[in-house]
């Protein structure tokens, strides 16, 4: 079976023959998969009328446990977003109800994030949307190709994952 990406290495090998462009076949690969991913995430977000910034802020809070609540300096490093981005957000996700702010009783000057009920009902529904888009892309792998081509991803991914600030 062949790819876009195999004619791509194909025309480069037949224009360039003096580069070795084997990295393409995997990682040109692995940038289209990105795009596919990121079509088919927002299309199981939007059926629960949600943006991915806002299932990674209800998702965040949701994988907190019981109560689904972080301060927003814990969201910030889940969701890697700026200080003021996130501030923006929370306000945008409380007028929608979908998360309230809270004084923190650690911290009288802090706040915390929670998770409201309509916050949580969108998170696992959208969860289980997404889940089920993403298991129809992996369709075509075996349980045993799924588990190697995880473990493969992770050695390329943790480097990146792992650098300190």
């Amino acid at each position: 079976m062949e790819d876009e990406v195999d004619r791509l290495v194909a025309a480069w090998r037949r224009e360039r023959p003096d580069l070795d462009v084997e990295p393409l076949e995997v990682l040109s690969r692995v940038s289209r998969l990105a795009r596919h991913l990121d079509r088919a995430r927002r299309t199981a977000f939007a059926q629960h009328g949600l943006e991915p910034w806002e299932f990674d802020v209800l998702t965040a809070l949701r994988r907190a446990g019981a109560p689904y609540q972080l301060s927003p300096g814990q969201l910030l490093t889940q969701t890697l977003v700026t200080s003021g981005t996130m501030t923006n957000r929370i306000d945008r996700l409380a007028k929608k109800d979908l998360v309230q702010r809270l004084p923190d009783p650690a911290d009288r000057r802090g706040v915390l994030v929670r998770l409201t009920e309509t916050g949580q009902d969108r998170a696992d529904s959208a969860l289980s949307g997404l889940l089920e888009q993403e298991r129809a892309i992996l369709g075509e792998l075996s349980p045993a190709q799924r588990a190697e081509l995880a473990g493969l991803l992770r050695q390329l991914v943790a480097p990146f994952d792992n650098l300190s600030d």
